[in-house]
């Protein structure tokens, strides 16, 4: 509809034309679910910190303090949360990207790839942000914290990212063709991983049984994988980085090719028949 003649013709100059899309669509992504930028960035530290007390508090009500490993139990706690926030926005934001039949794709840069990125990136700056000002407040505030890891750390936070995002690029390539189904599977898994994502639990003292429960989910991996990192006094025996990795490159690659079948045949009066 909109024709789009491209700044500059090298390979180059292309590549900062996409990342300067990218950037902007990112903007707008943030800019979607409220229009002041600094209260939107403060809700969604909000949203983690209130998750941190009431998984604190049930902890405490429940008696689970003792399974923790050996540190600041706080940390603990914040470690399971910030990446279980980090995986599930990142599945619900790109399963929620605009697709092929989007009014956004009628203008002559803009591509679905494009419209992906954009919501991956703007949830990592987002759940970055978050984690970092709860982390320093604590820090300064209440009590010194220690990291024995910080790169294993995030790239763990990372990797909880990235397997989000390519479990959401598939969710996003199957919503046009079924979308109750893509948006039940999506609240699904969300729910499922309240529970399934380990971060209640020390997987080095979990029974097998309840471990074997849990052991087909990425976020299970990373969480652990990055107490590991974050505690001197811990190392996982029974989870591992590769796992994750693996799952997150097959989901990519397969939404990857799923998104480009659709987009061969999608079209706008899809929904109309529903």
């Amino acid at each position: 509809m909109f024709r789009h003649r491209p700044l500059s013709t090298s390979p180059l100059g292309k590549a900062f034309e996409t990342l300067e899309l990218i950037f902007h669509a990112a903007v707008r992504d943030l800019r979607k679910s409220n229009g002041n930028a600094v209260l939107g960035l403060l809700m969604t530290i909000i949203q983690s910190l209130i998750l941190v007390l009431v998984m604190y508090f049930l902890f405490q009500i429940l008696g689970m303090r003792r399974i923790a490993v050996r540190g600041d139990f706080l940390l603990y706690v914040m470690s399971g949360v910030f990446m279980f926030m980090t995986h599930i926005k990142a599945i619900g934001a790109v399963s929620g990207a605009e697709g092929p039949a989007s009014p956004m794709m009628m203008h002559g840069p803009m591509n679905p790839i494009i419209s992906i990125c954009a919501a991956a990136l703007s949830t990592l700056y987002q759940q970055t942000l978050s984690a970092a000002v709860i982390l320093f407040f604590y820090h300064a505030v209440f009590t010194p914290i220690t990291i024995e890891d910080p790169v294993g750390m995030l790239g763990m936070f990372l990797l909880s990212w990235f397997s989000g995002v390519g479990i959401g690029m598939v969710l996003m390539a199957a919503r046009p063709w079924q979308p109750e189904l893509a948006t039940i599977l999506t609240t699904l898994l969300k729910r499922v991983n309240m529970v399934a994502s380990g971060k209640m639990l020390l997987v080095n003292n979990t029974p097998p049984g309840i471990r074997a429960m849990f052991d087909w989910n990425p976020l299970f991996h990373t969480i652990d994988q990055s107490r590991g990192f974050i505690f001197l006094n811990y190392a996982p025996r029974y989870t591992s980085v590769e796992y994750p990795v693996i799952i997150a490159m097959v989901c990519v690659m397969i939404g990857l090719m799923m998104e480009f079948f659709t987009r061969q045949h999608m079209s706008a009066s899809w929904n109309k028949r529903r």
